[in-house]
């Protein structure tokens, strides 16, 4: 079972690694469309205004452009060191043990605009490309990810807690979901949306920190209670993170 985590706009500056080769990531035969998007944000980074207005930054982060840049030169990290922010914050790879470590490389997979999906251990270098961004070379990403990336993951076995922008990018309808909410004293429940990244980022870490595996939704509950956290189900492949 590989768990879909949503990335972050920001990412972890610098790194020891090798720069991209598009050959060491997993799901190869992503990789065409992968070496088209970066040589078109690579393009597009040769003009610092186009960048900004394409990407939604401003002037103050042209240092975000610089690095997409040098995407084909500056060095990696793996996928799960790169992405920062709330989720990654409460995921916490650096309280983890070495055995727990493997695992996230093993179970987590993070969704990106520019790479489809990214595997845990997989070095990426920092980049700034959103899912709703759209490449003046390429048009709107939805619509090159979709066809490919639905087809990769068609034969995964996925527990899916990708942001709304991210779950554009590819259909995964034999996914299992989980909705973070509330639940208020007569029962009623409503979806979290500012917590919302930092419960997923605690789900994630149950999930690796957990000998077990998350095979069903049975299994991923008993995962989520031995951690502390109350998971039901909604339907046969979705379930309410109660918090």
């Amino acid at each position: 079972m590989l768990v879909l985590l949503p990335p972050s706009e920001t990412k972890a500056i610098g790194g020891d690694g090798a720069p991209l080769d598009l050959e060491r990531l997993a799901r190869p035969e992503l990789n065409p469309l992968r070496a088209k998007l970066v040589d078109a944000l690579v393009d597009l980074a040769a003009d610092v205004p186009a960048s900004l207005a394409v990407l939604g930054l401003s002037e103050r982060q042209e240092h975000e452009v610089q690095r997409n840049a040098e995407l084909r030169t500056s060095p990696t990290l793996p996928a799960l060191d790169r992405y920062t922010g709330v989720l990654y914050d409460n995921l916490d790879l650096k309280t983890l043990t070495k055995a727990e470590r493997a695992r996230a490389a093993n179970r987590l997979a993070v969704a990106s605009a520019l790479f489809g999906v990214v595997h845990g251990g997989d070095p990426i270098p920092a980049y700034r490309l959103s899912g709703g961004s759209v490449l003046p070379a390429t048009g709107p990403l939805g619509g090159l990810w979709r066809p490919v990336l639905s087809a990769a993951l068609a034969e995964t076995d996925i527990i899916d807690l990708r942001s709304a922008p991210y779950s554009s990018l590819a259909r995964i309808p034999h996914a299992i979901t989980v909705r973070v909410v509330t639940e208020d004293s007569a029962g009623r429940r409503q979806a979290v949306s500012h917590f919302n990244k930092a419960h997923k980022g605690l789900l994630a870490r149950a999930i690796v920190k957990s000998r077990a595996e998350a095979k069903s939704v049975r299994a991923l509950v008993k995962i989520a209670a031995a951690a502390g956290l109350r998971l039901e189900p909604t339907g046969d492949r979705a379930l309410d993170l109660i918090v």
